[in-house]
């Protein structure tokens, strides 16, 4: 059994926690997904976001080094 603190981070919608290895078997989805709770009043709901597949992550890459220069121009910038 896992004994870390997990540690919820906060999101626009909810808070995202990282599940372990345990909770990704318990739960029969991949390891490195995540839960995201809902709190609303009187409870709390959950969804599983699954963790990026390999062909996901270089996509961002491939997209990130096409856009770079965008990219830069939009962190000058700020939000």
């Amino acid at each position: 059994m896992a004994t870390g603190l997990l540690i919820p981070k906060k999101s626009e919608q909810g808070w995202v926690v990282d599940m372990t290895p345990e909770m990704a078997h318990a739960a029969g989805v991949a390891e490195g997904s995540h839960v995201v709770l809902y709190v609303s009043e009187g409870g709390v709901t959950a969804e599983v976001l699954p963790a990026a597949t390999e062909e996901m992550k270089q996509s961002v890459r491939r997209f990130a080094e096409e856009n770079a220069d965008f990219l830069s121009e939009m962190k000058r910038l700020g939000d």
